[in-house]
């Protein structure tokens, strides 16, 4: 009597990787849009805190240099008074955004305005 040698392997069927794959696809198609929202949101909001940061250094520059409100200082001026060491350092918008300085009683601006506006709160 011939005994059947015969032995099945244990593998996984294509039906069952194309829905393992089916599904990865779908959790990457919910995932990827949040993961680009919460990076816009977090480059605006890097961005208002450099703006926080540059209008405090103007109304610092004004009150030790006796400028009036509607004086203009530029970059040079401000930036001993972006930070902590004597040079400091002028800050960079995270989304390639300039940044206008303007006079000491107008608020900077950053020049992206879509999808998220950079712009400080009043």
């Amino acid at each position: 009597m011939k005994l059947n040698t015969y032995r099945r392997t244990s593998a996984f069927t294509l039906v069952e990787i194309m829905i393992v794959v089916a599904i990865i696809g779908l959790l990457a198609a919910i995932a990827i849009p949040n993961f680009v929202r919460a990076r816009t949101q977090s480059q605006a909001t890097a961005c208002i805190n450099n703006l926080r940061l540059i209008d405090g250094a103007k109304q610092q520059w004004a009150l030790e240099n006796n400028q009036g409100p509607t004086a203009v200082p530029d970059e040079q001026d401000i930036t001993p008074y972006l930070g902590r060491a004597a040079g400091g350092t002028y800050p960079t918008c995270p989304a390639n955004g300039q940044y206008t300085i303007g006079a000491v009683n107008v608020k900077p601006t950053c020049s992206i305005t879509t999808p998220i506006p950079h712009v400080l709160p009043d």
